[in-house]
């Protein structure tokens, strides 16, 4: 079964991201938003873990709307980090067996 994770605290500030990544399965995937979305830019303490965990097998998407919002350049976003607006954000859940927030 298929899992929608969706992490909305900082990877910065908070330990939700990985918690999340301790146990997503590799046909997960993981949605950031709101502060979350700071995880998807490159070069940072937290990109090797969301590359580790891509190579895994997790797919990884931002809100583009939140990235927006935190004035966030679109060009420092990971590669493999796919931003999705709120119909895909509906797309995603839709598409997955269950959702697992974690705050």
């Amino acid at each position: 079964m298929a899992t929608l994770h969706t992490v909305n605290k900082s990877a910065f500030e908070r330990n939700s991201l990985h918690s999340c990544l301790s146990v997503c399965k590799s046909d997960g995937s993981v949605l950031l938003i709101e502060d979350a979305v700071i995880a998807a830019l490159q070069n940072t303490s937290v990109s090797e873990k969301i590359n580790k965990a891509v190579a895994s097998g997790i797919q990884f998407f931002a809100l583009h709307e939140d990235i927006r919002a935190r004035g966030l350049p679109e060009q420092r976003i990971m590669d493999n980090v796919t931003l999705v607006d709120y119909t895909g954000f509906v797309n995603l859940v839709t598409e997955n067996d269950r959702v697992q927030n974690w705050l």
